[in-house]
């Protein structure tokens, strides 16, 4: 009997034991590393959800709208993106541009880069209605501040995250005008939308009118302090907002892509205080390739420096931080893997 009873008690520990090993392993983004009740670096991994889609709309040329369905789709705020898993598993970043108060669906849209990385190509050739896609919940880099006025600025599909904080910023009895600029006016999608705003909104196609007059659709913004500056668009066109703008500090800005070449690479070595590791960074690689090599459960998703997904704290060493993202007090204790690298010769990560 006394045996029997110290069996049963050692296959219940065991089974306890597996469960807690398998609890941990989920909750562990670095296992076999420790984890952590509350991660000092890196993402803890993030739920994948399924989402249908149930229509697929040509909203200008070269355009493509998505309005995707799930009953546990989480709530979003106006700027908020989702990632969004491709048929062949590449990931790529697209703001929401429908309506927060619809629970359970999503809408986005991409234009077609002919030469981008092929996943706006994907995206328009092999996505279909009835198709499931996964997605990572929504994340909002561009969140709408509350402001007694707004200068809204798009550029060709950089409207999609600022239609939601036209309803929001009009909801809110703000004051705001919208300019919004394009190669023609086929090319730009939501013009139907944006005319129920009347002379709040102000559309330059280029091919009638030419380039944008910058300075006179920020002078709300220096006639009434406090005004916020919101830009999404072509990487010319933000950075032109933020030299025209009043307050280069009351602008807020939205980016998808890399913003240009990166500067000349050399070779570095790289510590990772918790494995006790040192690992050799490559002139032509990058610090994520060299990470997820030792740590393949490394989370990175645009691998260009935007989304933050691939942050991590630095623990020594001076950055060459080459992200759009980061804040000075980010970048004071940490670094996006993908694009930035060492400054010097060595650098040693919380990993």
């Amino acid at each position: 009997m006394r045996r029997t009873v110290t069996v049963a008690a050692a296959a219940g520990a065991a089974w306890l034991a597996r469960r807690a090993l398998r609890r941990r392993i989920r909750t562990s983004p670095l296992w076999p590393l420790p984890a952590l009740e509350t991660p000092v670096s890196g993402c803890s991994p993030r739920r994948t959800l399924r989402a249908l889609v149930v229509s697929r709309t040509e909203p200008a040329e070269g355009v493509v709208e998505l309005t995707l369905e799930a009953g546990d789709l989480p709530p979003w705020t106006p700027g908020a993106h989702v990632d969004v898993v491709l048929p062949s598993g590449s990931t790529r970043q697209y703001s929401l541009c429908g309506d927060p108060a619809r629970a359970g669906t999503y809408t986005i849209a991409a234009r077609l880069v002919e030469d981008g990385r092929g996943g706006s190509r994907e995206l328009h050739e092999q996505v279909t209605e009835g198709m499931e896609l996964r997605l990572r919940p929504p994340r909002n880099r561009f969140p709408l501040q509350p402001a007694p006025a707004y200068v809204f600025v798009a550029g060709g599909i950089g409207i999609t995250p600022l239609l939601p904080m036209l309803r929001a910023a009009t909801a809110a009895g703000a004051d705001w005008t919208l300019l919004y600029g394009g190669r023609s006016r086929a090319s730009m999608p939501y013009l139907a939308e944006l005319a129920a705003y009347g002379g709040r909104v102000t559309v330059v196609p280029q091919d009638e009118a030419g380039l944008p007059d910058l300075a006179a659709a920020l002078a709300p913004a220096a006639a009434r302090p406090g005004t916020l500056v919101y830009c999404c668009g072509p990487e010319p066109l933000m950075a032109a907002v933020t030299e025209a703008a009043p307050d280069p500090a009351a602008v807020r800005l939205e980016r998808f892509a890399a913003t240009g070449p990166q500067a000349a690479s050399h070779a570095f070595t790289l510590t990772l205080r918790r494995t006790g590791t040192t690992l050799t960074v490559p002139a032509g690689s990058t610090t994520l390739a060299a990470v997820r090599a030792e740590l393949p459960a490394t989370p990175y998703s645009c691998e260009q420096g935007f989304c933050g997904t691939c942050k991590q704290r630095v623990l020594e060493g001076e950055v060459d931080h080459r992200d759009t993202l980061l804040t000075d007090a980010e970048r004071a204790e940490s670094m996006l893997l993908c694009v930035s690298r060492a400054q010097g010769g060595h650098l040693v990560l919380d990993l």
